[in-house]
């Protein structure tokens, strides 16, 4: 397990982000495990901070057809 250091996202395209975290927000509001949506907060919050955009333009680029 030790080859599994870091996870990089470049491999996953904009459709998949936005399945894990509209997953992780489904999953959340079913169970109501706030690990799921903390996991979520966290990845996007990462995202946001790589790419220079709010919350709102980086849902909003996952949700976009482009």
């Amino acid at each position: 397990m030790e080859l599994i250091d870091h996870v990089s996202i470049s491999a996953l395209s904009k459709r998949d982000l936005l399945l894990i975290v509209k997953a992780l927000e489904y999953t959340n509001e079913n169970t109501g495990l706030n690990d799921f949506i903390d996991l979520r907060n966290s990845i996007i919050k990462e995202l946001c901070f790589l790419t220079s955009t709010t919350e709102d333009q980086f849902i909003d680029y996952l949700e976009s057809n482009n």
